[in-house]
């Protein structure tokens, strides 16, 4: 690989880079366009986008992209120059449009060129739409006879703040590093300690300073990795502008606390879930405008996804004003396959879970959304795997809240450290409420009980059978009291460590489909510790002991 082959990847990741930023801007703006009034600045930041792209893709010679986009430029100057509103019908148009260049962009990128029939035919429809609107001719490569597509002097972008496109994996990489420089830092730490003589407690005060320099470094590290949780959100408002208007609905997105900063990671692994959820409010929770008049509601639903920040967690809670989750039918389908006996009396939290079980659904028939019991699953996956948590609430007729907590990062996580035999785990301290001695009466050799906590039954689990850890039960036991959303149970432990600050390891594949385990760490004398996926973990025990009871 030559120079001039290396220059150009490198320019076609930053044309792929700002083109992808661009197109999302222009979406956001054309979905806004339909619900608020009227301004101009709307059309020219979207036409914007159109000439950069025409521009940047005619100087790398991707001379097919850069006709598509010239076309899509000239519809938007066209607005620009008569001072109109695209139509709902020209919005729909337009956000075909960006959907193509979008794929357009990332072959172009990858070495393909050439436009699809679906393309092709996009860009005649939109060539038509300017030719109806205006005097000149365009002919279906995108070229126009006149132009009237260039840029005047107020369109160029200002000088913004001074920024940096870093690959993640570098990111990823630079806090693997500063976390093994804190861990070897606790080892050094101990060493010290051990010399206690004067010039030990010397070094060990200098020690101490680089480790608060070894901190600060490592927090800025972190950081770098925060991003807004904002530019996620506003693009669920096409999702739910598309999924009502292919049902028949009126639906609007609100966005609150867009600002909210999260680790990347966190954000990215966010996005399907909450797809699904804004789809689901969407199709399951919205009714038909007629259906909201009769019931004294606006004809257009709303639905708002919010973010804050919440006792060192991110809390993300998507509210709509719909019909709420039927608790009826939820409950009959339930028990119709077996998921709870026909006498149990269930809390409503309990009844709301059992939407997240892989096939459930109440859908009567299938449609592109619902009715094939998969997406409420996928979302309870994925956030266990963010070691989050989700629950929902629901009042009949007036809506739903569903609430989201997450972790600011899954790199570095505040742990509380236990023992069990010879091994030692990690409990993520977000989960921890307290701690206590398991009363000495209420000591038994089975894998999970329920012992009284200041006169409340407690179940809990021991971390020993949970794990199949070999060695006898010792005769003092702990019990780490944990909470997940509104409910407290209890992991028994050998001895108690302590808190600690640990960097999350990956687990290998031996362990990936091991129940309980959100991933592996490096303990301050080098030996590796397991950290504990607390939800999955109780879980797993709960639902064996409900079945073991039935």
């Amino acid at each position: 690989m030559d120079l001039a082959d290396f220059d150009r990847e490198a320019v076609l990741a930053s044309f792929l880079a700002e083109s992808e930023e661009g197109l999302d801007t222009m979406e956001r703006v054309l979905v806004q366009m339909e619900s608020s009034p009227p301004d101009p600045e709307h059309v020219h930041s979207i036409f914007r986008v159109a000439h950069s792209i025409k521009g940047n893709a005619t100087s790398l010679e991707l001379s097919e992209l850069a006709g598509f986009a010239h076309v899509v430029e000239d519809l938007l100057d066209l607005f620009r120059e008569q001072h109109t509103q695209p139509s709902g019908e020209l919005v729909s148009l337009l956000l075909k449009a960006v959907d193509e260049l979008r794929s357009m962009v990332s072959t172009a990128s990858a070495g393909n060129h050439e436009l699809t029939h679906g393309q092709q035919d996009l860009r005649r429809e939109i060539a038509r739409e300017v030719e109806k609107r205006s005097k000149r001719v365009v002919r279906a490569n995108g070229v126009t006879g006149e132009s009237g597509s260039a840029v005047r002097s107020d369109t160029l972008p200002n000088a913004g703040p001074r920024t940096l496109r870093a690959d993640v994996e570098k990111l990823d990489h630079m806090l693997n590093l500063t976390g093994e420089i804190v861990i070897a830092q606790g080892r050094l730490r101990r060493m010290i300690e051990k010399l206690g003589a004067e010039q030990g407690r010397a070094i060990l005060e200098m020690h101490r300073e680089a480790e608060r320099l070894y901190m600060d470094l490592q927090s800025e590290v972190m950081s770098i990795r925060m991003v807004p949780v904002g530019p996620l959100f506003r693009q669920l408002v096409r999702s739910v502008r598309d999924v009502a208007r292919s049902h028949g609905k009126l639906a609007r997105l609100e966005v609150l606390g867009a600002e909210v900063e999260v680790d990347t990671t966190v954000l990215e692994q966010l996005k399907d879930p909450l797809l699904h959820l804004v789809r689901n409010a969407v199709d399951h929770g919205l009714e038909k405008p007629d259906v909201r008049e009769s019931q004294g509601k606006n004809p257009c639903g709303v639905i708002r996804l919010r973010a804050a920040h919440s006792a060192g967690n991110v809390l993300v809670t998507l509210q709509d004003d719909g019909a709420g989750f039927d608790r009826t039918r939820i409950l009959e389908k339930a028990k119709r396959i077996g998921l709870v006996s026909p006498k149990d009396e269930i809390r409503d939290q309990d009844i709301y879970d059992l939407v997240f079980q892989a096939g459930f659904s109440t859908a009567e028939s299938v449609t592109d959304l619902s009715g094939r019991g998969v997406g409420l699953d996928v979302v309870r996956r994925n956030i266990d795997s963010l070691r989050g948590t989700v629950e929902i609430s629901s009042t009949s007729g007036k809506g739903s809240i569903i609430t989201i907590r997450l972790p600011l990062t899954l790199a570095i996580i505040e742990g509380f450290s236990v023992r069990v035999g010879a091994e030692t785990f990690v409990v993520p301290l977000e989960h921890v409420t307290e701690c206590t001695e398991l009363p000495a009466e209420q000591r038994s050799s089975e894998a999970s009980g329920v012992f009284s906590l200041r006169g409340t039954a407690l179940p809990y689990v021991r971390l020993r059978h949970a794990f199949s850890l070999s060695g006898d039960t010792p005769k003092r036991e702990n019990i780490v009291v944990v909470k997940i959303n509104e409910c407290y149970a209890g992991i028994a432990v050998d001895e108690l460590l302590g808190g600690m600050q640990t960097v999350v390891k990956p687990l290998g594949r031996a362990l990936r489909a091991v129940p309980g385990i959100a991933g592996s760490t490096v303990l301050g004398d080098g030996r590796v510790g397991l950290i504990i996926d607390v939800p999955s973990l109780l879980r797993g025990v709960m639902q064996s002991s409900v079945q073991a009871q039935a």
